[in-house]
């Protein structure tokens, strides 16, 4: 499995961004699908995650702001990224974990290479 994300950039506080993750190698369905970040000095953190049957799971910190989506046909993941703040500056990362359901805590087996995301106040 293969993945690649893109979509990140700079936006000032406020503003909008979608990161886009494509699969490869594999049954996309077949996977939990998340949604990670790490910035500066800091751990990698969960930020959402949605399982083969599209339910989904959000950190406290970006609910209600996030939204995880995945479109099958296309073997693609999404995060709808609105209200963004400074704090939500760092690199963003797309997992995948082989199994049916899966939380923000469960461990993911392929990563993508991370695409940054930059918020300016």
């Amino acid at each position: 499995v293969q993945l690649v994300e893109s979509g990140g950039g700079s936006v000032q506080s406020g503003g909008s961004l979608r990161l886009s993750c494509t699969f490869s190698g594999g049954t996309y369905a077949s996977y939990c699908m998340g949604w990670f970040r790490q910035a500066p000095g800091k751990e990698r953190e969960g930020v959402a995650t949605i399982n083969t049957l599209s339910h989904t799971r959000y950190a406290d910190s970006v609910k209600g702001r996030f939204t995880i989506s995945q479109d099958n046909a296309k073997n693609t993941l999404y995060l709808q990224m609105n209200s963004l703040k400074p704090e939500d500056t760092a690199m963003y990362y797309c997992a995948s974990s082989y199994r049916l359901l899966c939380d923000l805590r469960d461990p993911f087996s392929v990563w993508g290479q991370g695409t940054q995301v930059t918020v300016s106040s």
